[in-house]
């Protein structure tokens, strides 16, 4: 089978179309890929700057959407099935991968295989992120950073749909504001200046959660527009720079900042990930929250694919097309 291998650590460019064996699928469900995700850990990984380091040579992705060729009979699923699943941190961008059935979620016939290739990885670290972490309530605003990037778009679509009144996404460009807007923000400002231009929008109230998979220097900013009783939502640091936080400033307008981990509360919590797809599917297969519309590349230019993630150069979920 065809499928993207890294063999050196030299960034996005490294990845390689190659020729593999077909993975033993015993035990497993076996799934014909259509499309894979691509995320920042991608890029990352293409360097030896992500936590998890796979064996190399290896394949990147940790999401894919395709139709099911074999599974165990107990694994609630058939030979024709559409499906999206987890490969939790590599080894998506093949045509056959095989997956324990708690990974793998029946795909609703309205979402196309491209878009259920974007879901998973974003839609349900939104998830945890917002309802889980961050004990979302109805009525209540949400920022959202990044907000033309992979997760930003997940919780523009999401929250509302899971109470928030208002959302206010944050976008580095003008170029990214119809991104933004698209994806459901009630209003868009620019990263540069957005403290005030929030302070102001909100009429000095500030914002019940910032949901922040950027870090970097806006990290205090961020704290100073949460409302009373606001959390800020940790997600990742695409923007490079691991911020740090004075505590007294959680302690003086009671507010939180709280770690979202969605791969390791997954990995500790037994049925995590299905009580999420449960809770996420009846949103897409009714249309209530429209599937992401990524951006899709030939799986010839993986590379490409994954260094747009690493430049930031890219719009929404990035996805590559195998078949």
């Amino acid at each position: 089978m065809r499928a993207i291998q890294i063999a050196s650590l030299d960034g996005p460019q490294a990845a390689k179309l190659v020729e593999v064996d077909e993975p033993d699928g015993d035990g497993l469900v076996v799934i014909d890929v259509h499309a894979a995700g691509v995320a920042f850990p991608d890029a990352l990984q293409s360097r030896g700057l992500y936590q998890y380091k796979p064996d190399l040579p290896y394949t990147p992705g940790a999401e894919i959407a395709g139709v099911v060729r074999s599974a165990p009979e107990d694994a609630g699923l058939n030979a024709g099935d559409r499906v999206c699943g987890l490969t939790m941190l590599c080894g998506a961008m093949a045509e056959v991968v095989a997956l324990p059935a708690d990974r793998v979620f029946t795909l609703p016939d309205s979402v196309s295989f491209e878009a259920g290739a974007g879901l998973l990885f974003n839609d349900l670290t939104v998830h945890h992120a917002l309802l889980t972490r961050g004990r979302l309530a109805e009525g209540e605003t949400v920022l959202v950073h990044g907000a033309a990037g992979g997760v930003g778009t997940s919780a523009l679509r999401l929250a509302p749909a899971w109470g928030a009144s208002r959302v206010i996404a944050v976008v580095s460009s003008e170029d990214k504001r119809a991104v933004a807007q698209a994806a459901g923000a009630s209003d868009v400002v620019l990263a540069e200046g957005f403290k005030d231009a929030v302070k102001e929008m909100t009429g000095g109230r500030g914002v019940d959660i910032v949901v922040d998979p950027v870090g970097g220097d806006r990290f205090t900013d961020s704290l100073r527009s949460l409302a009373p009783g606001g959390r800020l939502l940790v997600i990742g640091f695409t923007g490079g720079e691991i911020p740090t936080v004075k505590v007294n400033r959680l302690l003086l307008n009671n507010v939180d900042a709280v770690g979202v981990g969605w791969g390791a509360w997954a990995g500790t919590h037994p049925g995590y990930l299905l009580e999420q797809w449960a809770e996420l599917e009846p949103l897409l297969a009714s249309g209530k929250v429209a599937a992401p519309d990524p951006e899709v590349y030939p799986m010839e230019r993986a590379a490409d694919a994954i260094a747009s993630l690493e430049d930031r150069s890219a719009k929404g979920k990035v996805v590559v097309k195998l078949r």
